[in-house]
């Protein structure tokens, strides 16, 4: 009987953990030379992109879109009907008030007032007639009045010669009335003839002419325009405003524009007025805004299109630094962190907001804008003064310091748009805040510092 034999045991069974200790120990040497790479080597900095503290202009604004138009024109019509005779001005001729613009054929008209003087000759001649059968009435009421006084007539024969003078006096008031209405009537023929040359109303330019030399106009079913003469010494800027930024204008305050081919050229000018009657387009509700400018060099033409921009605040030469480096506490958080309600200015309902959400949100800037009761009219500062004296605010950046750590510094900023905010104090020229992350990091970057900068809530 034979007995099978006892399997064998591997030589080698114990190399397995022995690879697999030196496996982690190496992972973990690794890892350790490799975490200072991976993890900013406990830099806070790391990671973080750095804005540095700069002076400049700052300005919050409202932009719009508008055209220009000439303040001060008139469309020039024709009051009489007939062939337009001649144009005596092209487009761009300068005219002086009371110069011949254009002629209507005057034919039937002077026939008119040719025919209407005659029928006045007649009619005046007519009324010397009736003059000396009332001066003939008049002799004869007189003889009849003696020869009664004597009883050498009959009393018929006085009230015949009383009947004649009373009708004499009465033709005589007829024709003089005639007479009348008939130079009333030679006036207006007059008139029309005078109506048949166009005579500029005004001062100016021509800035179109829409009628044509030989053209008939027909004045009977509407008054035909001939041309437009404009005065394009000041132009008016119209302005189309949304619905969301109305409510941040105010009459008074100052605004500027820019046009195509302008080369950033601005020209300045207040707010008139704010049209209350709106515009509808494709369901967008926008109301008119117009501020004159002046034209002296004639450089701006009609219809041009000119990129609006009113100016609700502006600071000159202070320093700022962009928005994404900044964090706005909120009321509740200023309560937590124990900060009195009394030392935070206020400046209206979006005072809790930050600026940059203040800005994407055009209606909460209205109230904070509508709130600030500080506002002033259309007013160029310098020096660092600004257009409507904002109330400051307070809020906190992340400072790069010397050692190249990073510290949460509580500031306070002034003017804000949606780029920029003003430093009034905290920070000085040239000192680095973060301001986002840095090109290739993502918001899952693990570091040792604070949390990434931005408007908080």
């Amino acid at each position: 009987m034979t007995s099978n034999p006892a399997p064998r045991r591997p030589q080698n069974g114990w190399k397995r953990p022995v690879l697999i200790v030196a496996g982690v120990a190496v992972l973990a040497v690794g890892g350790w030379f490799a975490w200072p790479s991976l993890f900013g080597n406990g830099n806070p900095a790391a990671g973080l992109q750095f804005a540095t503290v700069q002076r400049g202009d700052i300005e919050d604004v409202v932009t719009a879109t508008g055209t220009l138009q000439p303040r001060d024109y008139v469309d020039v019509g024709a009051q009489v009907s007939g062939q337009l005779k001649k144009i005596h001005v092209e487009v761009g001729s300068v005219v002086k008030a009371g110069e011949l613009l254009a002629e209507i054929d005057p034919t039937v008209y002077l026939s008119r007032v040719d025919a209407a003087r005659a029928q006045l000759r007649n009619l005046r001649a007519q009324l010397k007639d009736r003059e000396s059968q009332l001066l003939l009435a008049q002799i004869q009421l007189r003889r009849q009045t003696a020869l009664m006084a004597e009883d050498a007539t009959t009393t018929e024969s006085l009230q015949i010669a009383e009947a004649s003078l009373k009708s004499a006096e009465a033709s005589l008031e007829a024709l003089r009335a005639q007479i009348e209405q008939n130079e009333s009537s030679l006036r207006a023929d007059e008139a029309s003839l005078q109506y048949a040359r166009i005579l500029s109303p005004m001062a100016g330019t021509v800035v179109s002419i829409t009628a044509r030399q030989g053209q008939t106009l027909n004045t009977n079913q509407s008054a035909p325009v001939i041309l437009r003469v404009a005065d394009l010494s000041t132009m008016t800027v119209q302005t189309q405003v949304s619905e969301a930024d109305v409510s941040r204008l105010k009459v008074g305050m100052e605004a500027y524009f820019t046009t195509l081919g302008g080369q950033g050229k601005r020209w300045y000018g207040k707010l008139d007025k704010i049209e209350p009657t709106p515009t509808v387009t494709n369901n967008v509700v926008l109301y008119n805004a117009l501020f004159d400018v002046l034209n002296p060099d004639a450089r701006l033409m009609t219809q041009m299109t000119a990129q609006v921009y009113f100016i609700i605040d502006q600071a000159k030469d202070v320093l700022q630094i962009p928005m994404g480096a900044l964090t706005v506490a909120s009321r509740a958080q200023r309560s937590q962190s124990g900060t009195p309600s009394g030392t935070q200015p206020r400046t209206g309902p979006s005072d809790d907001a930050a600026p940059a959400r203040a800005q994407d949100n055009p209606q909460a800037g209205a109230r904070r804008a509508n709130n600030d009761g500080s506002q002033r009219e259309g007013r160029r500062p310098t020096n660092g003064a600004q257009a409507g004296e904002p109330r400051p605010r307070q809020a906190t950046v992340q400072l790069l310091k010397a050692d190249n750590t990073l510290e949460q510094r509580a500031i306070t900023i002034g003017v804000t748009n949606r780029v920029q905010a003003q430093v009034l104090s905290g920070l000085e020229e040239g000192d680095k805040v973060a301001s986002g992350l840095a090109a290739g990091a993502t918001s899952g970057t693990r570091a040792s510092g604070p949390t990434p900068p931005g408007p908080r809530l």
